[in-house]
């Protein structure tokens, strides 16, 4: 009997653990003036404080938002005017039907609202949707929001809050960590692309969806990982290499300091060498030398 309340004991204590781990930790932090990032688990939002209202940005589930909007509702007086979706992916976009008051105008990209219909997607649609540019003036400030092409998901756009000087960007700009994965919805070339026009943009800071906040020599260094590992693979695709070769040969050294860099940098070359196998064809190519049988 001792024994088996002692097993007890121990199990109920491995639940508790796991329980608290499944916690998730949220908070808000200022960027800058009128400014705020929100933090919830892993994932990052944003949202605006202008005399005009609130401009929140992704929701990213349910409860998240349960939480965001008594936050904003006890922290400011302002009505929330604007929720921004950075683009169609539901575990940022989840939770938009928190924010129910009609005078709330939900934004996002053309792409992103089709995505969101056709896939009928559990939370609240975009009633105004842009297709390359949309700019708002709030206060006399502005805020811009950009199209770049494919980079992630659908309708993926930069955040601009130009008088800030403040980027913000999911999942496709991330600093301080690796890249997702085996990168699931990716577009490496879109990702180089976009990252590339981030750059000529006039910002300071950048805020991700994930990760950290950095500077613009933060985001050079992402994009240089980004190309060496394009390059690194697609050199190797063109020697004909599988990827099981590739997987084993490739070291990016220079960016070890990156979170995860281990576990994922064989899944990134996994997932830059099916881009190129689904969209270039690079292993029919008939100038690629062939495994031999």
């Amino acid at each position: 009997m001792h024994l088996q309340r002692i097993i007890a004991v121990a199990a109920l204590a491995v639940i508790t653990l796991a329980a608290d781990a499944q916690q998730v930790v949220r908070s808000i932090e200022p960027v800058a003036q009128d400014l705020y990032r929100v933090t919830s688990g892993h994932y990052h939002t944003m949202y605006w404080v202008t005399p005009a209202g609130i401009v929140l940005f992704d929701p990213i589930d349910a409860d998240t938002a349960r939480w965001l909007k008594a936050e904003v509702a006890e922290r400011h007086a302002a009505p929330v005017r604007y929720v921004i979706y950075s683009h169609n992916h539901p575990d940022h976009v989840y939770g938009g039907e928190v924010f129910d008051d009609p005078r709330t105008i939900f934004i996002a990209h053309e792409r992103a609202r089709e995505d969101l219909v056709r896939t009928r997607a559990a939370t609240r649609i975009p009633e105004l949707a842009f297709s390359d540019q949309l700019t708002l003036n709030l206060d006399g400030k502005t805020l811009r929001l950009r199209y770049h092409g494919p980079n992630n998901g659908r309708g993926s756009i930069s955040i601009h809050f130009v008088d800030a000087r403040v980027m913000f960007v999911v999942d496709w700009i991330v600093l301080g960590r690796m890249p997702y994965r085996d990168l699931p919805g990716y577009d490496i070339d879109g990702m180089i692309r976009s990252t590339r026009e981030v750059l000529t943009l006039d910002w300071d800071t950048l805020v991700g969806g994930h990760a950290q906040i950095g500077d613009r020599k933060a985001v050079e260094r992402y994009l240089a990982y980004l190309e060496a590992l394009y390059t690194a693979v697609r050199d190797g695709m063109l020697a004909g290499k599988p990827l099981e070769d590739l997987q084993k040969e490739i070291r990016l050294d220079e960016f070890k300091d990156l979170a995860n860099y281990e576990a994922w940098l064989p899944l990134n070359i996994a997932g830059v060498y099916r881009t190129l196998a689904d969209q270039s064809y690079l292993p029919t190519r008939t100038d690629v030398p062939r495994q031999p049988e």
